[in-house]
């Protein structure tokens, strides 16, 4: 991230007293890791009359949301050595409709975001008025639709028979609230009959312009993915789906549970998010896929030239470059195909795996490039390892990725170490190097496509795509993925698994 983003911050407009939806005592909770971006996060907000606090923990953060109810909560991709993603959900859970926005500099997708439940996501670089943006357009999204439901039927609604009672002028005023929401709002009481239900639901479903309110959900909207959002998610199973349309229209669907209400499904149209991936994806896929044969047919000239005839000692040297840089071409080829297929979600093979074995194999993979550079490579393996349910293939690949990057980057005489251990039910893998490290800046990229570090020693070759891989084979397998590390001392990337149940 460029440092002049964090030093010469654009002057910002403060907010009309008057025309504002804000107030100068809605607070903002910034949970990131200290940084560059936290300073400036918080300097901005605070300029345009926000109140700010930060917590750098999981356990302050949990804390300061009970205690003090901020309006809203900024949380990092990667907070405190946990998943940013991860944290969120756990504090959706707990306050439903509480905005949550993400800090995202590695590899989750605004779609992962929303899928989660999550308000919005920023990236870097970032501007002053681009974070104010985001944040008032986040609280808003909640006043019109979190806050509303909250507010207007807890107040007018204590129990299941006040439902039923709620006078025709207050029903039409909430109707009017949510008819202007452009999101799809269906509330419903605990026995699946619609109480509100907003404009934006007829248009997305195409239903005939009469009144829904007190009939049983299913007989009214024939969809398959709602229904199946609907039992799943009061089953404590699954609290976000997709539901899909023939005419190629995708909607993010979220359940939320109303205390002494019933629950509410709000939809938000993400089929131009699915179209930018899809094409992104087919781009990357057919690309990668047409280079195959021409690398195929150079690699075969460059052995038929050699039997021609005798070569002097610089043709030769001129072939073996060639050779090189194909074969180099060729491996980037090949990942990118299996990355784009670990993200279309084709990896579906599933055995049991014992990560220990396949540990074995990977060592003796790299032994040749340890002994050569004179590594000191050790591993400790717990002996109470459980299986895993997995794709032995691609297990593989991950432990070979994350040995390799470790042997690359560690300088001769130094050290590799490796680690398998159980924690309940999960497997944590642990691959510790001592090589260049990773600046803190960088971290939270580390795991993105074509992403190199900017201390990389020199003639270190990559493609950039070895860990994005890994995290794409880790998360196919309900796993977490990340890396601790400080310049200088070398790095230590963690991952962990569940176990087979």
């Amino acid at each position: 991230m460029p440092c002049k983003d964090f030093h010469d911050l654009p002057k910002i407009q403060l907010p009309d007293q008057n025309n504002s939806l804000m107030s100068k005592q809605d607070l903002i909770l910034l949970a990131l890791d200290a940084s560059p971006a936290l300073e400036l996060m918080a300097r901005t907000l605070r300029a345009s009359e926000f109140e700010v606090s930060t917590v750098q923990d999981r356990e302050g953060l949990e804390k300061l949301v009970d205690q003090s109810v901020p309006a809203l909560v900024l949380v990092g991709e990667n907070f405190g050595g946990e998943d940013g993603l991860l944290v969120s959900q756990a504090l959706l859970e707990r306050f439903p409709t509480l905005p949550i926005i993400l800090y995202a500099a590695g590899v989750v997708s605004a779609e992962t975001a929303l899928r989660a439940g999550l308000s919005g996501i920023l990236r870097p670089p970032l501007k002053g008025e681009d974070v104010v943006g985001e944040v008032r357009r986040s609280m808003s999204h909640a006043q019109k639709l979190g806050d509303w439901v909250r507010r207007e039927v807890k107040r007018t609604t204590a129990s299941l028979e006040q439902k039923a009672k709620i006078s025709e002028a207050e029903r039409n005023k909430l109707e009017a609230i949510i008819s202007n929401i452009q999101d799809g709002v269906i509330v419903l009481d605990d026995h699946q009959q619609i109480l509100l239900v907003n404009q934006t639901v007829y248009d997305i479903f195409d239903l005939e312009k009469e009144s829904l309110v007190g009939k049983k959900i299913r007989e009214v909207i024939a969809n398959a993915d709602l229904s199946a959002l609907i039992d799943r998610a009061r089953n404590g199973t699954l609290k976000y789906h997709e539901i899909n349309f023939d005419d190629g229209r995708v909607f993010n669907a979220q359940y939320t549970p109303l205390p002494r209400i019933g629950s509410a499904v709000t939809m938000q149209d993400i089929s131009y998010l699915k179209e930018i991936d899809r094409l992104k994806n087919d781009f990357v896929h057919t690309v990668s896929h047409d280079l195959r044969s021409p690398l195929t047919a150079i690699l075969g000239y460059m052995e038929l030239i050699e039997r021609t005839g005798p070569l002097n000692e610089s043709q030769l040297e001129f072939i073996e470059r060639l050779r090189a840089s194909v074969q180099h071409m060729t491996g980037l080829v090949n990942e990118l195909l299996d990355l784009g297929r670990l993200e279309a979600g084709f990896d579906t093979r599933r055995e049991m795996v014992y990560l220990d074995t396949i540990l074995q194999y990977s060592l003796a993979v790299f032994d040749n490039q340890v002994r050569r550079k004179n590594i000191q490579l050790t591993s400790d393996v717990a002996g109470d390892l459980k299986p895993l349910r997995a794709n032995p293939i691609r297990i593989r690949q991950m432990i070979d990725n994350l040995i390799g990057n470790a042997v690359k980057y560690t300088p001769p005489n130094g050290m590799v170490k490796i680690s398998m251990a159980m924690q309940e039910n999960q497997l944590i893998l642990r691959v510790t190097d001592s090589g260049p490290g990773i600046p803190t800046e960088e971290q939270n990229r580390i795991f993105e496509k074509f992403f190199r570090a900017s201390n990389r020693p020199a003639g270190v070759e990559g493609t950039g795509l070895g860990l994005a891989i890994v995290k794409s084979i880790v998360e196919a397998h309900q796993g977490r993925v990340w890396v601790e590390s400080k310049v200088g001392t070398g790095s230590t990337f963690v991952v962990i698994l569940p176990v087979h149940q």
